[in-house]
């Protein structure tokens, strides 16, 4: 799969270095293209570095590492290299006190689907700290990390889905692209116990079995 990146930050890093060691056809893309130059060469893999819109041509699917307030200025003006492309969304709009900076607006991924109206935009893989995504897989008590996705079009799932198995995790079905506010949501809740409480989160849910009583 050719799979283009805008951002060269740590999401960045840690998921193209995951698909570029399955086989993936990587292109990184910065405002500093020699930034994303230098990260392309330090993944390997045969990836390359280039400019957000080369970036965005480059690939059939786009992740956006970017953070909340640059992603939907950046998507906007790479939009027509984003025309029918699976486009990913791994942001989370959380603020200052664990807040959730899109509270009563459009999620982010609605944001980004508006700023590129003709790419599929896909919500995944903002539940975890990068460091999570460069485990070798992200496996806990003998089970595979499970990651929620959320999208309209069958098709960018699919390819979504391919990608979640690449770095080892289980994909789940998450619903329509509406759905992307909730999981944005609870990135904000888990975040907030996680970093704010030192809560161990996967306590809060029990075992499948006893969840609908």
């Amino acid at each position: 799969m050719r799979i283009g990146v805008l951002g060269t930050g740590n999401m960045a890093d840690a998921l193209a270095t995951q698909w570029a060691r399955a086989g993936h056809e990587l292109t990184l893309g910065g405002r500093d293209p020699a930034k994303a130059r230098r990260l392309a060469e330090r993944i390997g893999g045969g990836a390359q570095g280039a400019g957000l819109r080369g970036a965005a041509q480059s690939g059939d699917v786009v992740l956006a590492a970017l953070p909340f307030g640059a992603g939907a200025e950046v998507v906007r003006a790479v939009r027509a290299e984003l025309a029918d492309k699976v486009l990913v969304d791994c942001s989370n709009p959380v603020g200052p006190g664990f807040r959730l900076l899109t509270e009563r607006g459009p999620s982010a991924a609605q944001l980004l689907a508006e700023a590129a109206p003709g790419a599929r935009v896909v919500k995944a893989f903002n539940l975890c700290h990068e460091d999570v995504w460069r485990m070798r897989p992200p496996v806990f008590d003998g089970r595979p990390l499970a990651v929620p996705v959320c999208g309209d079009d069958d098709e960018a799932l699919t390819s979504v889905r391919e990608l979640v198995r690449d770095v080892g995790c289980a994909p789940v079905a998450g619903g329509g692209l509406e759905r992307a506010g909730l999981l944005e949501a609870a990135a904000a809740l888990f975040i907030g116990l996680w970093v704010g409480e030192g809560a161990d989160v996967q306590a809060i849910a029990p075992p499948l079995a006893y969840a609908a009583g």
